[in-house]
């Protein structure tokens, strides 16, 4: 009976530790620190969840796209929700002292999926970069950009959010600068470095690289990150061929170990062309 009565304990001890963190209850903490808004803007295809502080609607707008969040739960079998634990992307976005910062999440993240009934495993697994994605989060920038008329907005992705910031910049002419941190900026590279599967039904960063190549853009790279190591970001650049990009190797930091220090010093690096 004791031992029955142990294991029952450990199981309940386990389970209570589990429900005890909710990534939407650690979200809504981060960002209420930061004094930004829990909202849902609805697209054609997802609803996606943004948190936002907008206090100058005459100044520029910063906007944080979050990376790939929890998509596989091993080598081989997806999660059956990509809401990411730690939202790095939020995480920075709180960190900004700008007066107009807003965190867009990814598709099928931080949204239930009775709200979003477009969401399946594809769009955080082989589709996430496919262009209703890309459009999605266009459309939620052009309804974000409505608040700030005339403002030109400033994009920052983090992981495989910052693919999407550059496919996301290649679309629009309202972008006025372009940071990356810990960027997936190309695909295909990153993805025979790992030895995992091709992702055909989803559009590469560097393929539209030289169409942001007039827009002043920083790649900030971990000097410790070996899923998405430093040259990818000098590929990058050398694929887009202009002088508006520059990549930076922080020491000591990895994929996601050390931004949250380095963010504070980092987010007033100001991106600029060559002249």
């Amino acid at each position: 009976m004791r031992k029955l009565w142990v294991l029952g304990s450990a199981l309940w001890l386990s389970l209570t530790a589990c429900a005890a963190f909710d990534p939407n209850v650690h979200a809504d903490a981060v960002a209420k620190a930061a004094a930004m808004q829990r909202e849902a803007i609805a697209t054609d295809r997802f609803k996606l969840t943004a948190f936002s502080r907008i206090t100058k609607p005459d100044q520029p707008l910063t906007v944080y796209i979050e990376g790939d969040g929890l998509a596989w739960i091993s080598r081989y079998q997806p999660s059956r929700d990509p809401t990411p634990h730690t939202a790095t992307g939020l995480e920075l976005a709180a960190l900004d002292p700008g007066p107009n910062v807003v965190y867009l999440a990814r598709p099928c993240q931080f949204t239930a999926t009775a709200s979003n009934p477009s969401c399946g495993v594809p769009y955080w697994t082989g589709k996430r970069f496919a262009p209703e994605v890309v459009q999605s989060l266009n459309q939620a920038l052009d309804s974000i950009a409505a608040r700030v008329p005339g403002q030109q907005m400033n994009l920052v992705g983090y992981s495989g959010g910052a693919a999407l910031a550059v496919l996301v910049a290649a679309q629009r002419s309202d972008i006025a600068s372009l940071r990356t941190v810990a960027g997936n900026l190309d695909d295909e590279y990153v993805n025979r470095l790992h030895g995992v599967s091709a992702m055909p039904e989803s559009d590469n960063a560097i393929d539209v690289a030289t169409r942001v190549a007039a827009i002043p853009q920083i790649h900030f790279s971990g000097g410790d990150d070996t899923v998405v190591p430093p040259d990818v970001a000098q590929r990058f650049i050398a694929a887009e061929g202009g002088h508006c990009a520059q990549a930076r190797s922080i020491a000591g930091v990895g994929h996601a170990r050390g931004w949250l220090e380095a963010w504070p010093r980092l987010v007033q690096s100001v991106p600029s062309c060559e002249r």
